[in-house]
C-alpha cells in the first residue's frame, strides 16, 4: 500500500503508533548514516576537493526548508563582494547523470529539475547539475572561472569536500517526532546539527539559529514576465491556488492573508504538471509558486495565458548571519593561502 504524502506527514509529525513500529528500521538507517559519514571523514571513502571554496546548503529533514531562497541570497551577496559564484545541484526530479549538465533559464525542468531552473532564472551565475556534484563544481571552475561554489541540497553528499556547511530547518515544523527515516523525517540523526557551521531557521529561530524570513513581490505573469500585478487587486476574489511543493501551507496562508478566496489545487512535491492540471477556463486568476511556474512557462506561451501568475519570494537574513558568514569565509581564504 502506497501512503499519501499527507499520511506520511501525520506519522512523522504526530504521536502515531506506526512510527513506533518503524523505529527499529530508523535505528538501522541512522547507524548506516553514521558509519557512512565516518568512512568519509576517516578517508576510507574519498571526499573530492575542488579548486574553490565550497559552501553547502542542506537540511537534515525530508521536505522543503527554504534552501533555494537561501542559495539565491548567498549568490547575490557574494557577487556584490566581487566573487564569481557558481551553483551546483543534483537536479532532483530531473534526469541528471554523473556527467555535468549546464542549466539555463530556458532549460527543460523535466530534464534538469525545477529548482535548478529556478536558480538559473534568478541569478547571473552559472548553474550545473550532476549526480556527482564535485564534477559539476569542476566544470564551473574550469569553464566559467568560478571562485566560489555554492551547493544546493548537498549536506549528505559527502563525496564533495566542503568548507562551510549551512543547515536549513523549518522553524515551525522543526523535526517532527525526531526519528530517522522511515519512522520520522530525519535524513540524519539530530546531533548532526552540532557539526554544521550555521543553522538557519525559516520563520522562527531558537537560540544559536539565524532566522530567515521572506518578503513577497508583486505577482508576475507566466505569459509575460515583464507584466506584474499587485496582489491587493485580487482581494475578495476567488482564485485557483496551485502548489506542488513540500509544505505549501505557508504559501496558502499568505494568499488568505491577502483576502483571497482560495480554491486549492495541491500536488506532490516536484509534480510534473500536465496542461489540464492548471487550466480551469472559468475566468478566475491562477496563482502558483515560482518553483511551480518554471514547469508551466511553455504552456503559458502555447495558450497565451493572461490570468496565470506566480508569487516571487526573497530571503531576508539578519546582520548577525552576514557577520558570521564573513568570518567563516575569512578563515577559509586564510587557510587556503597558508596551505
Amino acid at each position: 500500500m502506497r501512503l499519501s504524502s499527507k499520511s506520511i506527514e501525520k506519522i512523522w509529525y504526530s504521536s502515531h503508533p506506526l512510527a513506533l513500529l518503524l523505529a527499529p528500521i530508523g535505528w538501522l538507517y541512522a547507524l548506516f548514516i553514521i558509519i557512512r559519514r565516518f568512512c568519509y571523514q576517516s578517508g576510507m571513502l574519498t571526499m573530492n576537493q575542488v579548486d574553490a571554496p565550497v559552501i553547502v546548503v542542506g537540511n537534515i529533514t525530508v521536505g522543503g526548508t527554504g534552501k533555494t531562497p537561501l542559495v539565491l541570497w548567498l549568490v547575490d551577496y557574494f557577487r556584490q563582494k566581487g566573487l564569481k559564484p557558481g551553483i551546483i545541484s543534483r537536479g532532483y526530479g530531473g534526469q541528471a547523470s554523473s556527467k555535468p549538465q549546464q542549466v539555463r533559464p530556458d532549460s527543460n525542468p523535466e530534464l534538469v529539475g525545477d529548482e535548478p531552473v529556478l536558480l538559473a532564472r534568478n541569478t547571473l551565475s552559472p548553474v550545473a547539475i550532476a549526480t556527482k556534484r564535485y564534477r559539476a563544481a569542476e566544470e564551473l571552475i574550469s569553464h566559467y572561472k568560478c571562485n566560489l561554489i555554492i551547493c544546493d541540497d548537498g549536506l549528505q553528499h559527502y563525496a564533495l569536500d566542503r568548507d562551510i556547511e549551512i543547515a536549513m530547518i523549518d522553524g515551525l515544523r522543526r523535526f517532527g517526532n525526531q526519528r530517522c527515516l522511515p519512522a520520522g523525517p530525519l535524513r540524519e540523526p539530530l546531533g548532526r546539527l552540532k557539526d554544521v557551521d550555521m543553522v538557519v531557521s525559516k520563520y522562527k529561530a531558537m537560540r544559536h539559529e539565524y532566522k530567515m524570513e521572506y518578503s513577497h513581490g508583486d505577482l508576475v505573469s507566466l505569459a509575460d514576465n515583464d507584466k506584474t500585478l499587485d496582489i491587493s487587486e485580487l482581494a475578495g476574489q476567488r482564485v485557483h491556488a496551485v502548489a506542488a511543493i513540500a509544505n505549501p501551507d505557508r504559501f496558502f496562508a499568505y494568499l488568505r492573508q491577502q483576502q483571497l478566496q482560495l480554491e486549492l489545487h495541491e500536488f506532490a512535491d516536484h509534480y510534473v504538471f500536465q496542461i489540464e492540471d492548471v487550466t480551469f477556463n472559468d475566468g478566475a486568476a491562477v496563482i502558483m509558486t515560482e518553483k511551480d511556474a518554471v514547469k508551466c512557462f511553455n504552456y503559458a506561451v502555447e495558450r497565451d495565458w493572461k490570468n496565470h501568475w506566480y508569487l516571487p519570494i526573497k530571503a531576508n537574513l539578519p546582520e548577525a548571519f552576514t557577520i558570521r558568514l564573513d568570518n567563516l569565509m575569512r578563515e577559509v581564504v586564510n587557510g587556503q593561502e597558508t596551505t
